[in-house]
């Protein structure tokens, strides 16, 4: 009996093995548009795919951003500025990718831009503080799809979303863990909904990797800038000791982080190139073998470990 059991299970991780490596023909011939390729894993992105031959359509938030990565990448790539915050921007470069692609339609849409600041205890924060995350990292997904999105169903292509671990476990206060909850939910809708289509979509939930998301100057600087606007009594409640262990936290987050994006963007092109792409993605050991368990876990085993790991207040009971 245990020796059938042992031929099924390897048998069922040769025929995932084979399903994984099958990737589709003719990508030269594909369109794919990526938001959020001034840095990190948008630009890496960028540069990988058109290694590969695919003609990439990048966004870029500054000119600046394009003319770097048109200095290193082939001639096939093409730039475009976009604020995906601006309704008037992202209808423009909608204009402008329906020029490009012509009657062969959008393979791939990958929505990378995103942003993780201001992030502090929500009490400590502002309603602008949550709207202006949320512009760029759930309304801006959702105003680039809809832009694009009869462009991809003509091509009967695919849609990937960049969400994170945070999407799957409410790590820390702000904006940041409820837009990627937004982005799950909204990329789920849409898979159901344009399966009816042949398009498919994926999610990317990366671990924290070191990029301009992740880096410890912008996040303490940040911090200070909320603690000093903070009002006398939350200032009180929380204690300069809450200070000093959310900056030390930040540094050893900084020393946690993943060095090798590609780790996230071999995920992107999986999903792009695959003939069988994945719903979602966990990029990151951390996200493997720590958050994605966490997930599953009951909530009061869930929030033990995040007690465990956090700063706690002053006036904490």
């Amino acid at each position: 009996m245990w020796l059938y059991l042992a031929v099924f299970v390897g048998l069922y991780h040769l025929l995932h093995w084979y399903r994984e490596r099958q990737v589709l023909s003719h990508l030269r011939d594909r369109y794919v548009f990526i938001t959020g390729c001034d840095s990190g894993f948008g630009k890496l992105l960028a540069r990988q795919l058109d290694a590969r031959g695919l003609r990439v359509l990048a966004a870029c938030l500054t000119e600046k951003g394009a003319e770097q990565l048109r200095g290193q990448t082939s001639d096939r790539l093409e730039t475009v500025t976009l604020d995906v915050t601006k309704t008037e921007s992202v209808a423009a470069a909608a204009q402008w990718v329906k020029e490009h692609v012509g009657e062969r339609g959008l393979w791939g849409l990958v929505n990378n831009a995103g942003i993780s600041l201001p992030a502090a205890p929500n009490e400590m924060l502002t309603k602008q503080d949550f709207v202006t995350i949320l512009d760029v990292n759930l309304l801006g997904v959702i105003d680039v799809t809809l832009s694009l999105l009869p462009l991809v169903r003509k091509a009967r292509g695919r849609v990937v979303n960049v969400s994170s671990i945070c999407g799957r476990v409410s790590l820390f206060g702000g904006g940041y863990c409820i837009s990627k909850y937004g982005v799950e939910a909204f990329s789920d809708s849409l898979r159901r909904e344009l399966s009816y289509f042949g398009v498919k979509v994926a999610m990317i939930e990366p671990g924290y990797f070191k990029t301009a998301v992740t880096s410890k100057e912008r996040f303490l600087k940040s911090f200070l800038e909320i603690w000093d606007r903070s009002s006398p009594e939350v200032k009180q409640i929380y204690g300069e000791k809450f200070v000093a262990s959310y900056k030390k936290s930040a540094e050893q987050l900084e020393q946690t982080c993943t060095q090798d994006l590609s780790l996230v963007t071999n995920c992107m092109e999986h999903a792009l190139i695959a003939c069988h792409p994945r719903t979602r993605y966990s990029a990151g050991w951390d996200a493997k073998l720590l958050y994605l368990p966490m997930s599953y876990m009951p909530t009061f085993l869930v929030d033990a470990i995040i007690y465990w790991g956090s700063p706690s207040p002053a006036k904490a009971l």
